[in-house]
């Protein structure tokens, strides 16, 4: 199935659209240094004025780091929030900073976008991850990497596995786990797409049809940046 995604434009539609972000709600904003360096960010959605402004607070300094400096007037931010009521969907704009105001609290004042994405993860939407995770097979426990997620399935790839013995369709078990965020996940799935390398195996998981609550809970969580 191709990705379902929506783009809004300006008016009255992009109007009604963005008031899904509610005030109050967490964002994730990406911002790419001047280098290509690339840092994603957890934030409060404020608010927005039509037409005018959309208000971001500031991440919290010490997670912030050195990218405080780049958030500066006429720098490109990617926002993207959770709909509140819409099972599953993303909402994301992109948008130049207008201003930085520091009362009364740190705030980034954004160009009123002009076009807003709508993008539902029913679909076959595809993130690139870096997740580590453990991969149960019969009755051991394997180190490995998710290196892309989608409501159907991910990719895995495990160094050292080259005693690993698999074959297409095998049933396994994904555990994701996340101490900080007290988050567990624990996936049904199936090999499909195996291919041998000199230093380990990479394969192709489907996740099983029981599993899918909580692969799209895992993916909303990685979108979100909790994750």
């Amino acid at each position: 199935m191709a990705k379902k995604s929506t783009k809004i434009e300006t008016g009255t539609r992009l109007d009604r659209n963005l008031s899904l972000l509610h005030a109050g709600s967490m964002v994730t904003i990406d911002i790419v240094t001047p280098a290509g360096q690339r840092g994603k960010f957890k934030t409060v959605f404020i608010g927005y004025l039509a037409k005018q402004y959309v208000l971001i607070q500031f991440p919290e300094a010490h997670k912030l780091g050195g990218f405080s400096q780049y958030i500066i007037q006429g720098a490109s931010i990617t926002v993207r929030g959770l709909i509140e009521g819409h099972k599953g969907a993303v909402l994301a704009f992109v948008s130049l900073v207008k201003q930085t105001i520091k009362t009364p609290s740190r705030i980034m004042v954004l160009d009123f976008p002009s076009s807003v994405t709508l993008q539902n993860l029913r679909s076959a939407i595809r993130v690139e991850t870096n997740i580590e995770a453990k991969v149960k097979i019969n009755k051991d426990y394997w180190q490995t990497t998710i290196t892309n997620l989608s409501i159907n399935g991910c990719h895995i790839s495990i160094e050292n596995g080259d005693k690993l013995v698999l074959s297409e369709n095998k049933m396994l078990e994904i555990i994701v786990e996340n101490k900080q965020e007290c988050s567990h996940f624990k996936l049904n799935a199936s090999v499909c797409n195996l291919k041998k390398q000199t230093d380990g195996v990479s394969f192709g998981a489907k996740i099983d049809k029981k599993s899918d609550n909580h692969i799209k809970e895992l993916l909303l969580k990685i979108i979100s940046s909790e994750i």
